[in-house]
């Protein structure tokens, strides 16, 4: 016999997060300002240069000692 308890999710603290997305129509690629190696990334998935916007995502903290200073 399965039996699978789901447990509810708990909620993760959000916040308004600035991102650059890719503006091709037929890509959906998005990265996190804050996890970027460069000043105007490009595409990973389609290769054309990407645009600053924002989104509503859950609070992550980048510690990597690469990261760009702003």
């Amino acid at each position: 016999m399965y039996y699978s308890r789901k447990r509810p999710l708990e909620d993760l603290p959000e916040e308004i997060t600035a991102i650059w997305s890719c503006p091709g129509a037929s890509c959906n690629g998005w990265m996190r300002d804050n996890f970027t190696f460069s000043i105007a990334p490009v595409c990973s998935q389609c290769q054309s240069e990407m645009v600053k916007s924002e989104r509503m995502l859950a609070t992550v903290v980048n510690t990597s000692p690469n990261q760009l200073k702003k």
